[in-house]
């Protein structure tokens, strides 16, 4: 079986996509912007935190499946993202065609990163305002009291939160499934072809 999936045509862009999809939507969309939208919601200002929380909130409460469909629409040919290039007065692009991977990464940031934001939210509340308050007094910087301060003390949620997100992204079927939309191989990933390979009739 291994000798035949490393035999399989398309498996490098297969696997490609798979770590694209991981690293991007799971690391860098996920965790981290996870992180940056639940420092968000510590900011004093209510508008801030009211326009933060209504997106986080959107993304929790929205089902997968209406989730991936409404990216599928505004992804389209005449959907929100070229009305809005166009309002810009740039040529319409074909998302769901020549930017399949992108598009497939965006919506999944999307509806995965509200449970990041609220353990992240959970493990921010846990820093003690003494600490902090210790370490303004000492001198530190906003950027230099998170780097030495807040993040250590979030390492172990750190953990959680990559672990999970990574199993969550790794084993994600719909979101290709749905928005590749005739691309091909263009998107996908290893955990689709899995299920292609076992449930196909070719």
């Amino acid at each position: 079986n291994f000798a035949a999936l490393f035999h399989s045509p398309g498996i490098g862009t297969v696997v490609y996509n798979t770590v694209i999809f991981l690293f991007v939507s799971g690391i860098l969309g996920q965790q981290a912007l996870g992180l940056f939208l639940a420092l968000l919601l510590r900011e004093k200002r209510r508008g801030v935190k009211f326009f933060v929380g209504v997106t986080v909130a959107a993304g929790w409460i929205t089902p997968e499946v209406v989730a991936i469909v409404m990216f599928s629409c505004v992804f389209a040919a005449n959907g929100t993202a070229n009305m809005l290039l166009g309002m810009l007065g740039i040529e319409p692009v074909q998302w769901l065609i020549k930017h399949a991977l992108a598009s497939v990464v965006i919506a999944n940031i999307w509806k995965g990163c509200a449970y990041s934001v609220m353990m992240f939210q959970a493990a921010l509340d846990q820093v003690s305002d003494d600490i902090l308050e210790a370490a303004r007094i000492d001198g530190a910087t906003t950027f230099r009291t998170f780097w030495k301060v807040i993040f250590p003390i979030m390492k172990p949620m750190h953990a959680t939160v990559a672990v999970i997100t990574a199993l969550s992204v790794w084993n994600d079927v719909m979101t290709p499934l749905v928005i590749m939309s005739g691309s091909g191989m263009n998107t996908l990933p290893l955990a689709q072809m899995t299920f292609q390979t076992q449930f196909g009739t070719n």
